[in-house]
């Protein structure tokens, strides 16, 4: 009976209906029964809440009444809303405190790819990166050849993958949109993941790839290989070209052994999609738990899509180191609001239908749920979007909410493993890094077992603590990087979610 409702904190005049609620179907702890029908994920009532007053869920607002709703009613979209007055203290550093850092000679430790320029490697694949779309179909050529059989005398090389996008032409040639683009390629070029890329052109294009490769500092060589379609004289010898330059690197990419590894080395991306009302109360605590322990161990955790952090912000920039990291956060935060404003759009445009569905009314709901995937250890820096990442601790990193478009930046700055929590059901993969989907509940793990890495759905359930999923998450994340298969991998999913942010004009 304890699974019938959730309370999150004393605090809260809402709980979390742990299945789906028939009417009159009494709450567990108090002397309120559901007024009618609530599904499961859903928040129901347990006092009464007068109209513009706040719901509160984990001890922190989450919107604010829009009508009247008495105790056992279902509270969502029709009797709930945003709201527009609610205070965040930033209180930037209050919440800082000391991590418990593992001894290095104790930490845990995978086995990766050490390349000769010290980097680690968590899968060792061949890239074809284009510079514009009208190169796409080129670059497919290229990594189609290698499809099949094609790499069978190869066993340690993980595959060919092309990364094709919709920009790099009809925009401006400089400023701040350009240079996120050609950051975002240039991170993958550099990418540990990638043993050699092959950049291929069209020619004509507004991003072109010397200026590219000037503007990030690439260089030409053995393992950077920038080939243009109007310089080879057509789509078919570019091709060819792109296939006989790969087959040359083929013995050498595939020498290599993996070996033991400190989980310094992992840079782990955070994301959730397809979210519902149990992904923070499952999932994403465990998450959390596993990026502490990857902190702990000397390691890095990417939280991204400050969109969906909206509301919460104030929770991360009390665990800002100092207050310029927390101060770069809010700016970041501003930013977006004046984005939206300017383009007609609202940050409430969150939660989708399907987060809905699933239970989660407005975007500080989501967000606060979101939050969670971070942890409770100091944010050591804010970076741009696609920017390298160099600090070690936990991290955000400035993105759309827009799952691909937000990994493509995290794995450009760095990331060489990611956790993607969902509630619906995500099919994400994200090549070359690894994808890991954890499913915030057990019908969507037994209903999607080809998809799903993990279930956490038993803490819902009271079957198993956060501790002992996240725990199970840590070593679920070494394994993967020291090779293991994630079920994207093994669908081959991740080529198409390559996403550059299209944050510009298209002229």
């Amino acid at each position: 009976m304890a699974s019938l409702t959730i309370r999150l904190h004393p605090a809260d005049n809402v709980v979390v209906a742990g299945a789906d609620l028939e009417p009159g179907t009494s709450l567990p702890g108090t002397e309120v029964a559901t007024t009618g029908p609530v599904p499961a994920g859903h928040k129901v009532a347990v006092r009464a809440i007068a109209p513009g007053e706040p719901v509160r869920k984990y001890n922190q607002v989450i919107g604010f009444a829009t009508a009247a709703i008495q105790p056992g009613d279902h509270v969502h979209v029709h009797n709930m809303g945003m709201g527009s007055d609610f205070e965040r203290d930033y209180a930037f550093g209050a919440d800082v405190h000391p991590v418990d850092m593992i001894p290095e000679a104790e930490r845990a430790t995978f086995q990766g790819i050490l390349r000769p320029d010290g980097r680690v490697a968590t899968r060792n694949y061949i890239g074809v990166l284009t510079s514009v779309n009208c190169s796409a179909t080129a670059a497919r050529m290229i990594a189609d050849h290698f499809r099949g059989s094609a790499l069978a005398a190869y066993p340690n090389i993980d595959g060919v993958v092309a990364l094709t996008h919709g920009y790099g032409c009809g925009m401006a040639g400089s400023g701040e949109v350009m240079d996120t683009l050609r950051r975002t390629i240039a991170g993958y070029a550099r990418h540990p993941n990638f043993a050699a890329v092959i950049l291929l052109g069209l020619g004509c294009e507004v991003n072109q790839i010397d200026k590219l490769m000037e503007a990030t500092g690439l260089e030409a060589g053995a393992r950077v290989i920038p080939i243009g379609i109007q310089d080879m004289g057509g789509t078919a010898a570019a091709a060819r070209e792109g296939i006989r330059r790969i087959e040359a690197l083929l013995p050498e990419i595939d020498d290599v052994k993996r070996q033991t590894l400190p989980a310094s080395h992992l840079t782990l991306a955070l994301q959730c999609g397809g979210s519902d009302g149990y992904s923070g109360i499952t999932a994403n605590p465990a998450l959390g738990y596993a990026v502490d322990m990857l902190v702990r161990n000397g390691g890095t955790a990417v939280l991204s899509e400050t969109p969906e952090v909206y509301g919460a912000e104030h929770l991360l920039t009390r665990r800002a180191v100092r207050r310029e990291v927390g101060e770069a956060l809010v700016e970041r935060i501003g930013w977006w609001e004046e984005y939206t404003s300017r383009t007609g759009g609202e940050m409430n445009n969150n939660p989708s239908p399907g987060n809905k569905k699933g239970g989660l009314t407005t975007i500080l709901e989501k967000s606060l749920g979101a939050v969670a995937k971070g942890g409770t250890t100091p944010m050591t820096a804010v970076y741009r979007y696609a920017e390298p990442i160099t600090d070690k601790g936990f991290v955000f990193m400035d993105t759309p909410g827009y799952d691909p478009v937000s990994a493509t930046g995290q794995v450009a700055g760095g990331a060489n493993v990611l956790c993607f929590t969902t509630g619906r059901g995500s099919v994400f993969g994200c090549k070359p890094t690894p994808s890991l989907k954890l499913a915030t509940n057990s019908t969507l793990f037994r209903r999607m077992p080809d998809d799903m890495d993990i279930d956490c759905g038993a803490i819902a359930t009271g079957d198993a603590t956060i501790e002992e999923v996240g725990r199970a998450i840590f070593q679920l994340v070494l394994d993967t990087a020291s090779g293991r298969k994630t079920k994207s991998e093994e669908l081959g999913v991740g080529a198409d979610e390559f996403a550059p942010w299209q944050m510009g004009a298209v002229m």
